[in-house]
């Protein structure tokens, strides 16, 4: 097993305090789950505080779209990813962001319409992303996204570089024209494009059932002569295992790879949405799988780390969101008078 992609030195996951860790060294695996561990925890807590906090008291405006019970696929694949590799997120991804340098005052200052965030207050929520980390922005019709990341992987396979795309999206995308024009595309020219499929049984209200006929979304692979596997996507080093397989499988000039993430939204679509479409019993079932308790367990059981240790993550993403929170409420907002700049090109008279 090779170790995560990040680097040791810089990846914030490690740096914890110094209750945290006994001192000896961390074994590939626990690594993994120790950056899982606060990778998850950061985005489920920065979620919450955007959705049932500063979104209820009027603080962002606009849709709020969380990922809620999905945090181990964006933080298995952001494992798995090299520096150089091209991220498509889709609206429930928000740790890929964290994990490749983003940080939470831009985040909230993104959300809070405020000229640090990624759009600079163009845009208030989470349609951002940064081209010099390699993070696309999100299409708001998720499976636009999916031929637009054919195209970059295609880009990079004419580079002649080894580095993949990942594209997100939901099970619902799977049942709309463009997805399935991008996979083809991209299956043809044996692009290296990893698709990662969140499926969370609902499209918006739409239950998987009443959305397609086929047991699994990758079931729809073979029709266009490209591999798939179905991952537990509550379970953010079974997600790392298989984006590393279809990673290797893309860099090696084989062409596209889909991984349907079995997983489900302990929410509803949005802030606005009580999900009173879905059966009680299902939130149940898998608040019993939550991801972030499987990892907690797992380094519990492995002996990689100690009750104390885990609060004491816990605890450090709690100061780390309310410092990033007061900084983004007290910066500015953008200036009217540099409202157009990106927009048109100005030429010197």
């Amino acid at each position: 097993m090779t170790v995560a992609k990040l680097e040791l030195s810089t990846d914030p996951a490690l740096k914890l305090d110094a209750d945290s860790s006994s001192g000896a060294k961390l074994s590939p695996r626990a690594e993994l789950a120790r950056r899982a561990l606060y990778y998850m925890s950061l985005m489920r807590e920065a979620e919450d505080r955007i959705e049932r906090k500063l979104y209820r008291q009027g603080k962002i405006l606009g849709g709020v779209y969380v990922g809620r019970g999905q945090e181990a696929i964006p933080v298995g694949a952001g494992l798995a990813a090299r520096p150089e590799d091209v991220l498509f997120p889709s609206h429930r991804d928000l740790a890929l962001y964290f994990m490749r340098g983003i940080s939470l005052r831009e985040v909230f200052a993104q959300y809070m319409g405020r000229a640090a965030g990624l759009t600079r207050g163009r845009d208030g929520n989470m349609h951002m992303g940064d081209l010099r980390k390699r993070i696309v922005a999100i299409i708001s019709a998720m499976a636009a996204s999916v031929p637009v990341a054919a195209g970059a992987a295609m880009a990079l396979k004419y580079q002649g570089k080894d580095d993949v795309v990942f594209v997100f999206f939901g099970d619902g995308a799977t049942s709309r024209g463009d997805w399935h024009e991008g996979i083809n595309l991209a299956a043809v020219q044996k692009a290296p494009l990893v698709l990662l499929c969140n499926n969370n049984q609902y499209a918006y209200s739409t239950p998987l059932d009443k959305q397609m006929a086929c047991a699994n979304v990758a079931d729809r692979a073979p029709g266009y002569g490209i591999p798939a596997e179905i991952a537990d996507g509550n379970d953010p080093l079974a997600v790392y295992d298989a984006c590393e397989r279809a990673a290797a499988h893309a860099r090696s000039g084989n062409g596209p790879y889909l991984i349907e993430c079995k997983t489900f939204r302990m929410t509803g679509h949005s802030a606005h949405d009580p999900a009173d479409y879905v059966p009680k019993e299902l939130f149940e079932l898998w608040e019993q799988r939550c991801p972030i308790r499987r990892v907690e367990r797992r380094l519990l059981d492995e002996g990689w780390d100690s009750p104390a240790a885990i609060e004491a993550v816990h605890a450090r993403v709690r100061r780390e969101i309310d410092e990033a929170i007061e900084w983004a409420e007290n910066s500015p907002y953008p200036d009217p008078s540099e409202l157009l700049d990106g927009v048109f090109e100005r030429k010197e008279s």
